[in-house]
């Protein structure tokens, strides 16, 4: 039942959005919460029942079903089974629970409720947890690959980030950080697919002397063909990031194995940014991440180790043969 149901669900998306438009609202989350995701229809409810459909959307205009509710019929579906469920404090209130938030689970959410009366479209972004318009907790880090810089579509950009345990950031989380004194030439991408970089110390290659600190912007990009690089986000650490001494220096492949032996992973870019911005982390010793580039944290500057500023300093991408460098490791919590 609640297969064909999806098939009839469909045909009324595009009359309801041209009739009803809809509303918009945003949700912010830390990994591993438990966050309910706002949608609610005004007004009488009908004898027979709201039919309720949760969606996913994605980046290439498709969608991914969350939930589909038509009385007491329900089914959620992929990633979400088990995971997910209607709040239902009343008749008319369609609120979805998704328990134990998962980095792939950040996106825009849609909420289309039918009733034959007061039909109504809901869209929510779930955003990772870390920021108001003035200040945030979490960590905006700028990421290019071992390819260089300006060869991430926004796809790739999306990619990047969840492989070093982050997401594409914000608008508002990108500000903040500059707010803090980030200042970065290179212009990344945004999660809303606009294109950004931040500056507080205006210079002729980026902007010119004669323009006013602040966000640098080329707006809306084509998404598949215009390439950059991205700025990430991470807020929080479920797990222990640190430097495991070794008597020797090592290759990429013996500090992945290295890692391993001693019940952990390589940690990734954006765990030595979140355990520098987070926890005060320092360290004078570069090390190999899981991305094959090599960086330290410094959080208290000194000579030979970053002496003018607190940052995670970036050595590169070195050759994975060779034995110059040490490890990270990150060990999750169990």
């Amino acid at each position: 039942i609640i297969d064909v149901f999806t098939v009839i669900f469909d045909k009324f998306i595009v009359s309801l959005l041209y009739n009803n438009g809809g509303s918009r609202t945003k949700v912010y989350a830390n990994r591993g919460d438990n966050i309910t995701l706002p949608c609610r229809l005004e007004g009488q409810s009908s004898l027979f029942g709201n039919r309720i459909k949760w969606a996913k959307l994605e980046d290439d205009s498709s969608e991914t079903n969350v939930l589909i509710s038509m009385g007491a019929h329900k089914k959620t579906y992929g990633n979400f089974q088990n995971r997910v469920y209607l709040l239902e404090v009343d008749d008319n209130d369609a609120t979805l629970v998704i328990t134990d938030l998962d980095l792939n689970d950040y996106g825009t959410y849609r909420c289309e409720i039918i009733n034959g009366m007061n039909d109504k479209i809901v869209e929510v972004d779930l955003e990772l947890q870390g920021k108001d318009s003035l200040s945030f907790t979490g960590v905006v880090f700028p990421y290019s690959p071992r390819l260089g810089r300006y060869n991430l579509n926004f796809q790739d950009a999306e990619t990047a980030c969840l492989e070093q345990d982050a997401v594409v950031a914000s608008f508002e989380q990108l500000y903040g950080e500059w707010r803090n004194g980030m200042d970065w030439c290179n212009a990344g991408w945004l999660n809303d697919g606009t294109v950004k970089y931040p500056i507080t110390k205006p210079r002729e290659p980026c902007g010119g002397v004669r323009t006013s600190a602040g966000l640098r912007n080329y707006g809306r990009q084509d998404k598949s063909n215009s390439r950059y690089d991205v700025f990430c986000f991470t807020a929080s650490l479920k797990g222990r990031f640190y430097y495991l001494i070794q008597p020797k220096k090592l290759n990429f492949d013996e500090a992945v194995n290295t890692c391993k032996r001693d019940g952990a992973e390589i940690a990734k870019v954006g765990h030595i940014y979140a355990a520098w911005k987070l926890q005060g982390y320092d360290r004078c010793d570069a090390g190999w991440l899981a991305d094959g580039s090599v960086r330290y944290p410094i959080s208290r500057p000194r000579k030979n180790c970053s002496p003018t500023e607190a940052a995670v300093r970036f050595v590169g991408f070195p050759d994975k043969k060779q034995k110059l460098y040490g490890v990270y490791c990150y060990k999750p919590q169990p």
